[in-house]
């Protein structure tokens, strides 16, 4: 079992950042890549970023070139820096963790006003 805390979600006004973090725990030997995804309402949910063990990252076209994912392994954390917000990454972002299936925390709001 893995279990993922996020934070750092919040409220900001357009082309301003923030930073999530998501803090692992439980079985985190077994976790093969951890990533961010979001879900605005009435849409399905959808990947935001993604990063490997061996530290490959993938992100969504909408959000290259603005959002850096990152991880620290001695803290068992994975980042999301968001810059230059926009007010359609208005969202609630999940956190990935993946093993033999997938881990979800519970979600962190992102609300960005224009």
């Amino acid at each position: 079992q893995v279990q993922l805390v996020e934070s750092g979600g919040g409220w900001v006004q357009a082309g301003g950042s923030l930073r999530l973090s998501c803090a692992a725990s439980g079985n985190i030997f077994s976790i093969n890549a951890m990533g961010w995804y979001r879900q605005a309402p009435g849409k399905q949910r959808e990947l935001v970023a993604t990063i490997t063990s061996g530290g490959n990252t993938n992100y969504a076209d909408s959000v290259k070139g603005r959002f850096t994912i990152s991880r620290d392994n001695a803290k068992n954390t994975v980042y999301l820096q968001m810059n230059s917000l926009k007010p359609e990454d208005t969202a609630v972002y999940y956190c990935n963790a993946l093993t033999y299936r997938a881990f979800w925390g519970q979600g962190t709001q992102v609300t960005v006003s224009s």
